[in-house]
């Protein structure tokens, strides 16, 4: 049952997810320049990942602390399962691909991936 909750709040983070690269595509690139909108999109999704855990550790209802790391392990392996084969379908290849991990054009991917891994932790901590 944990699970299934799990993966119901990351499809929750992943409609937000869609919606930030929105803004960042619309609205953040035009105004700010391609390196500035990547780092302030990237650390709003960071927040927004973890604002959600925060809300969602009461529905959640977990029993111990290694619950937290399975969850936020699982919203990793699901996002970027996503985010790769997305990707593939696409028709970008590897090299594209990889190029988000690399901190290339202010893009700080590799930081929401490690927000949305501790999201469930720190979200605990906090409350």
């Amino acid at each position: 049952m944990v699970a299934l909750k799990a993966f119901i709040i990351w499809a929750g983070i992943l409609v937000l997810a869609v919606g930030n690269g929105v803004l960042r595509e619309s609205v953040l690139i035009s105004s700010l320049g391609s390196a500035a909108a990547f780092v302030l999109s990237g650390i709003l999704l960071s927040v927004l990942i973890i604002v959600v855990a925060y809300f969602s550790l009461p529905w959640l209802q977990i029993q111990s602390s290694m619950q937290f790391w399975l969850i936020g392990f699982f919203w990793l392996a699901l996002t970027l399962a996503f985010e790769l084969s997305f990707g593939l379908w696409q028709g970008k290849s590897w090299s594209v691909l990889l190029e988000a991990y690399t901190f290339k054009g202010g893009n700080i991917w590799p930081i929401v991936l490690a927000a949305t891994l501790f999201a469930p932790y720190i979200g605990a901590k906090l409350r």
